[in-house]
């Protein structure tokens, strides 16, 4: 089971862009909590606790709203054009018994041994969609890497994911590959390898005395 985190949230009787942006001025975040066919509600949340909270991998929170506490997770989340601020929050109200669909993060570990063959790992999912528990939510999945030779590759379907994870991206998609860069070849080459074109004879003219013969 995920530990929670908790956090003390304000409730939010302005909305819309102004509104907003007085709230991150005074080191908050705007959000709004949904879910469980209730009224949605507009909060606020302490900037640097929800951040610190993310950057330590919760993804389950214990949210206090005028006195009531509610589980809750992150459905959303708006970033800055720099992809550093988060600029408003999603959040849906979760029972601790219903199964929910979430994306988890994955964490690539190891080396691949086709690197000893001129092979490099090439990533291409951060992340899988998955269903479990609303408490069993994992930080992240470990996808071991180590064996992979060149021209392998590890597909969603090949991921081991905790007991009562469900995967619900699709099986086939590649998430890592083993492959070897393709050459990249100068300009000297290129022309070294590139056949000469041959050569073009034009039709040869009549000389003036064959052109003066014929008239005769």
């Amino acid at each position: 089971m995920i530990e929670a985190l908790s956090l003390q949230a304000e409730p939010r009787e302005q909305t819309g862009s102004k509104a907003a942006a007085t709230i991150r001025r005074n080191g908050r975040i705007p959000a709004i909590v949904y879910g469980h066919k209730q009224t949605p509600v507009a909060i606020s949340l302490d900037a640097h606790d929800f951040t610190e909270g993310l950057r330590h991998g919760h993804r389950l929170m214990d949210v206090a709203v005028n006195g009531n506490t509610e589980k809750m997770i992150i459905k959303d989340l708006q970033y800055d054009h720099l992809g550093r601020t988060i600029l408003h929050a999603d959040l849906m109200r979760v029972d601790v018994t219903e199964r929910i669909k979430v994306e988890v993060p994955l964490e690539l570990k190891g080396v691949p041994k086709g690197t000893q063959e001129g092979g490099v790992l090439e990533a291409h999912m951060d992340h899988v969609d998955v269903e479990c528990l609303a408490i069993d939510i994992p930080e992240s999945i470990l996808v071991s890497v180590k064996d992979l030779d060149v021209g392998q590759s590890i597909y969603a379907r090949d991921v081991k994911l905790p007991d009562g994870v469900k995967l619900m991206s699709l099986p086939d998609i590649i998430v890592a590959s083993c492959r070897v860069l393709a050459e990249v070849k100068t300009t000297e080459q290129i022309e070294a390898e590139t056949p000469a074109a041959p050569e073009v004879i034009s039709a040869r003219e009549p000389k003036a005395e064959e052109g003066e013969a014929a008239q005769q």
